[in-house]
């Protein structure tokens, strides 16, 4: 997503394919403790990314899913979605 590279939003600064505890995130953000994921359809229902995303909460980040068709066609809202989460009111 090119949206997150080079802290064009709004200055944050964002990991790509960030392995940690195990786990390879799509994206990270450590100052705001934001992962962001963009998924395919072979995550729908899936429930290792519920005990994934169990995980990273529990200690302390919030986690965003998108699919990736609505970052193809909704771009401006993915990132305003991302801005709330960082800013803690979404």
């Amino acid at each position: 997503m090119q949206a997150l590279r080079n802290r064009q939003l709004n200055g944050l600064k964002f990991k790509r394919q960030v392995p940690l505890d195990g786990y390879i995130l799509d994206f990270a953000c450590f100052e705001a403790r934001l992962i962001i994921e963009v998924d395919g359809s072979q995550h729908a229902d899936s429930q290792g990314d519920v005990a994934r995303d169990r995980h990273f909460e529990m200690r302390g980040f919030r986690i965003l899913r998108f699919w990736n068709e609505e970052v193809e066609r909704n771009l401006d809202a993915v990132c305003e979605a991302i801005l709330l989460a960082a800013d803690g009111r979404g």
